[in-house]
């Protein structure tokens, strides 16, 4: 299944210009599409429903097609939510490696 990078997620303990918070999950998060990197900065409240690993481990995060599809057969540390009224993410960890995928709803 086809892949795009999207961003680079890096967890800060650090207030960071422009970041939003998400209540749901604890977390604040910054527009990694206003980075010249791409570069999305997670900063984690301590009530966060994230698991230790999201919280400490920086990401890649990746659109693709079908976000079922791309589940099939992974370890799933965050089933499917959704992140945004146009995302609908997960994400799942492949070795040590901790990796967001994320669908666009049309």
């Amino acid at each position: 299944m086809a892949a795009e990078f999207h961003h680079f997620g890096v967890p800060t303990t650090e207030v960071q210009p422009n970041e939003t918070l998400i209540e749901g999950a604890g977390v604040y998060v910054t527009d990694p599409g206003a980075h010249p990197y791409k570069i999305e900065f997670l900063r984690f409240t301590e009530d966060t429903a994230m698991p230790a690993e999201v919280c400490s481990t920086a990401h890649a995060a990746f659109i693709v097609e079908s976000l079922d599809e791309a589940l099939k057969g992974q370890e799933v540390i965050i089933p499917p939510f959704d992140a945004t009224e146009e995302l609908r993410c997960a994400f799942i960890k492949d070795g040590t490696a901790i990796i967001e995928l994320m669908e666009k709803r049309q």
